[in-house]
């Protein structure tokens, strides 16, 4: 699946939105893609991770034993990548402000682990779940994600592997540009995109 089909994927479950948005990582975005609206669809989130799993299939090199996915936006993209792939899914949570396996999860030293995720701006998020399976032991093989929005800007701390790359502008608070501040900042999540 090409750049250009991922992104229609997006367009098509009305994801795709634009205005002025305070991202997770507290930078501000023209252009936001509301993942939730795709992958309430398990058409459509199959579809798309049937093609990362195919990807990460082509670029890596070896057996995968397992995907980890930061809770919670990965949980969604991690297990269906995972269901292709028929390797076990899990996924890391914050305790005492740490990713780390809970729930029963378990990696054994040694298993070459691809961490997966949704969407990929600053690479923070990937960079702690990444963190959190090296300390159990794994290797980790290679990330992933459906959409890239750094334009390949973000450093994971390994190969990350996306379906698209886009760059897509994020600014911090006090360097907007003007027409950007002239809009009503709105944060993800809250009612105004539900």
């Amino acid at each position: 699946m090409d750049q250009e089909k991922v992104l229609k994927e997006f367009e098509k479950a009305g994801a795709l939105l634009r205005g002025h948005f305070i991202l997770s990582s507290g930078l501000h975005s023209p252009v936001f893609l509301q993942k939730a609206l795709v992958f309430m669809n398990p058409a459509r989130t199959s579809k798309l991770c049937k093609a990362l799993a195919a990807k990460i299939t082509e670029e890596v090199k070896g057996p995968i034993d397992a995907i980890v996915s930061p809770a919670v936006g990965g949980i969604i993209p991690g297990y269906e990548t995972a269901r292709h792939m028929k390797v076990p899914a899990m996924y890391v949570e914050r305790e005492y402000g740490e990713f780390v396996l809970r729930r029963g999860f378990h990696l054994e030293k040694g298993m070459r682990v691809v961490m997966v995720e949704d969407i990929v701006t600053t690479g923070l998020s990937s960079r702690e779940c990444i963190e959190a399976i090296k300390k159990t032991g794994a290797k980790v093989v290679a990330a992933a994600c459906l959409i890239d929005r750094s334009g390949g800007k973000a450093k994971v701390g390994t190969k990350l592997i996306s379906l698209a790359r886009i760059a897509i502008p994020a600014y911090p608070a006090d360097k907007l540009p003007k027409e950007l501040a002239a809009l009503p900042a709105v944060k993800p999540g809250s009612r105004h995109l539900a």
